[in-house]
């Protein structure tokens, strides 16, 4: 009877997604339940491009290599720093020197580099090896910038490793937890050269088993995982992780539906009002197979203006100030997201981070947005202010919306649309006046928000894409970098972020949220702001 239940709501999603089923959805067998038992399925709709550390530049790139690599420190999902490799470290701030101590019962997966089916302990000397490759030329890895403020680092011995920087840099050890600065052997890379992305070896709770590029991924539990759990038990519980590559984000949809997958990331326009209502609960239909997790996300979706621009509109602070207050991020959220995010009324910084919720930033106030309007006409004699906003299509209902709300206070608005691939290098290239972006967190600290406004960091020098220049911030993000005291450091925070709402070079839109839906069959899936998964404390039950 369950099953037929579950056939007669899958068939429902084809129609609602308007698909046509190739065949009934069989209840399957208890064999098939017992294979599955301990494998954790999920599909990348995205391309994983390599399994190689060095190269985990994205989400679909660091949710496996999460799985098969360690570091020295690693994040909890509170973002808190906790021993990894290392199991204690000292910070002598004196001479901006970090000394790890490492763990001696680590190895790497066993493989053939090291012999026949053998293994070996990590060393410090391997960390000093693999943080020497990320900054190699010749590997060209994009995650070389991690180490740019480090002046050396080496191997004291077996067990210690030390890292000295040029100057200081309080989010540091926050650096340190990205999959960029993983340990890996030198046997492998001298044996598998390039082709250690399809042939990684590692040292994390699964290894690698199988890859089909865009068909199927498979590792296995690796049985000498030293991490345990709180009762001593080693870890992962799972015994195999396998990926697939659906491209579509509908069928990946009735993937999880037919429990094919165990869970799904994020919210696509495609499926949300099918699983969520309009206040963002899980429809009741879907509350008796699966469950929902949400938590703040450390990305911060904005509109940002080329402030080098000729254009009148976009060089006028009054008229920027009026889009920002000419919309309701309120309604934007709860109408075009099914209340998925928080709406950006705080500033640049996100929910989540130090210095968040610090400031007051634009909310709607349509009378205030049409006298601003009305000073611009007076500032420059243009009755009829035109704007471009450059996007792809996966943001175009927010854009219209804005379109919408702005031509209510006497803004006139263009929609551009175009690949992301088209408006990445536009926006880098300041061929757009205004441009949709997000900024996703590459370490839990605000300062790399605030980095976005620095002017030394002008593209493509950095991340400054508004080309915007404030000496009163540059002032206050180098004063930032040499406080150690977290609370000090968030008062500076919160005085950037003040700057440059007054400013308005960017137009805040919200904080997204972190989202993963969730077969009932797995726990011990949690979730983090980062969004990253992990999956070596998951198990499903039969």
């Amino acid at each position: 009877m369950a099953c037929a239940s579950r056939t007669i709501k899958i068939l429902s999603l084809w129609i609602f997604l308007g698909c046509v089923p190739l065949g009934l959805i069989s209840c399957g067998n208890n064999t098939q339940q017992d294979r599955d038992f301990k494998v954790f399925r999920y599909n990348e709709h995205s391309n994983i491009t390599s399994l190689d550390p060095a190269f985990a530049r994205n989400p679909q790139n660091i949710w496996p290599t999460n799985q098969l690599f360690n570091g020295l420190i690693q994040l909890d999902d509170s973002l808190q720093i906790r021993p990894d490799i290392a199991y204690h470290w000292e910070i002598i701030d004196s001479t901006q020197t970090y000394r790890f101590f490492l763990r001696k019962d680590v190895y790497f997966h066993k493989n053939k580099v090291f012999g026949k089916d053998s293994t070996r302990t990590v060393t410090a000397y391997d960390f000093e090896y693999s943080l020497n490759r990320l900054i190699d030329p010749e590997v060209a890895s994009p995650g070389s910038w991690v180490l740019q403020n480090v002046d050396r680092f080496y191997a004291e011995n077996d067990s210690v490793f030390t890292l000295q920087l040029k100057q200081p840099f309080p989010a540091f050890l926050g650096l340190l937890s990205m999959r960029y600065c993983s340990v890996v052997p030198k046997e492998a890379i001298d044996f598998y050269g390039n082709n250690f992305r399809s042939h990684p070896v590692g040292t994390g709770p699964f290894q690698f088993k199988l890859w089909e590029e865009n068909v199927k991924l498979v590792f296995r539990k690796n049985s000498l995982y030293f991490e345990t759990d709180d009762q001593g038990v080693r870890l992962p519980y799972l015994e195999a992780v396998a990926i697939t590559f659906l491209p579509d984000k509908q069928s990946e949809f009735l993937q999880f539906a037919q429990g094919k997958i165990d869970f799904l990331s994020s919210l696509d326009h495609s499926y949300k009002d099918e699983i969520l209502t309009s206040r963002g609960q899980l429809q009741p239909k879907y509350q008796d197979w699966a469950y929902m997790i949400t938590s703040p996300n450390l990305n911060t979706e904005y509109l940002g203006f080329f402030m080098e621009t000729s254009t009148p509109e976009i060089r006028s602070k009054s008229l920027r100030k009026a889009i920002n207050y000419g919309f309701d991020r309120e309604k934007m959220i709860t109408y075009l997201r099914n209340g998925m995010g928080i709406p950006a009324i705080h500033g640049f910084i996100p929910k989540g981070l130090p210095g968040f919720a610090s400031i007051e930033g634009y909310t709607y106030q349509p009378e205030k947005a049409k006298a601003l309007v009305e000073a611009y006409k007076v500032e420059t004699g243009d009755a009829n202010p035109e704007i471009v906003i450059g996007t792809n299509s996966q943001y175009l209902d927010i854009c219209e919306y804005i379109q919408r709300e702005l031509e209510k206070i006497g803004i006139s608005v263009t929609i551009d649309v175009m690949p992301p691939s088209t408006l990445r290098q536009m926006k880098s290239s300041g061929k757009l006046d205004i441009f949709r972006a997000s900024w996703i967190a590459d370490y839990p600290d605000a300062e790399n928000y605030l980095s976005l406004f620095y002017s030394p960091n002008f593209v493509p020098h950095g991340p400054n894409y508004m080309h915007y220049k404030n000496d009163g911030l540059d002032s206050l993000y180098r004063e930032a970098l040499s406080v150690n005291n977290i609370n000090e450091r968030k008062k500076l925070y919160t005085k950037m972020d003040s700057l440059i709402m007054e400013d308005a070079p960017v137009v805040p839109l919200y904080y997204d949220m972190a989202i993963r839906f969730v077969n009932k069959n797995v726990y011990g899936l949690g979730i983090n702001p980062q969004n990253f998964l992990f999956l070596k404390k998951v198990q499903k039950k039969r």
